[in-house]
């Protein structure tokens, strides 16, 4: 299983992510978000970076806004967490693989929701849904859902993912299960990230891979 560590927004934690050998780094382009990249991390630091997948998360951005950053970062993959059309995110997966969020309350519609944007995505990202955000809420919401899921559409699971729950994810029973996507439960404050916790989770989804 891959692990993408979200929110992003200082070089020692971009470069301890690499030590760690975490899968993917996300950096958010949303500028009301408490954890916007924008104005906190050089790009040119962030492009001469190797050794793992950048991710920029966009919500509702312009065509121009994604094409500029992608090629200010680097950036292999563009994650959309807004209300983007199948349309859009087949227009940007013309420049890059999508990642695109889906955001899941207390039940999901997989044939109107979901399906439609299977043809023009690489990935889906299932996160909580919120009446007043976005993403990043920090709360989990219900698994069990997933258990319905019917696509073989490889997805990242994410939502108020705790250090203490590597185990839990390891052991959950979906095989489209592709990455682990955490972020707030991992920070010291927003976007800055507590390494010695993302460290231990690393480790205990690389050791129950093993076994």
């Amino acid at each position: 299983m891959r692990i993408k560590v979200c929110g992003i927004t200082r070089m020692n934690d971009l470069q301890a992510l690499v030590e760690n050998k975490v899968d993917y780094a996300g950096f958010i382009f949303q500028e009301i978000s408490p954890r916007f990249a924008g104005n906190k991390i050089d790009p040119r630091s962030v492009r001469e970076t190797t050794g793992i997948k950048k991710v920029g998360v966009f919500v509702n951005a312009t065509l121009a806004q994604i094409e500029r950053t992608i090629c200010d970062y680097a950036l292999d993959m563009v994650q959309l967490h807004g209300d983007e059309t199948p349309e859009y995110c087949a227009l940007i997966r013309t420049f890059l693989p999508v990642v695109k969020a889906i955001r899941i309350g207390e039940n999901v519609n997989w044939q109107t929701d979901v399906a439609p944007f299977i043809p023009v995505t690489d990935y889906f990202l299932f996160d909580t849904a919120s009446t007043k955000l976005y993403g990043g809420t920090g709360e989990r919401f219900n698994w069990e859902l997933l258990a319905t899921y019917p696509f073989e559409h490889p997805f990242f699971l994410s939502g108020g993912i705790t250090p203490d729950q590597a185990t839990a994810i390891s052991e959950l029973q979906l095989p489209a299960l592709f990455a682990a996507d955490v972020n707030s439960k991992f920070e010291d404050s927003p976007g800055v990230k507590n390494i010695p916790l993302v460290e231990q989770f690393v480790k205990q989804i690389h050791s129950s891979i093993i076994k």
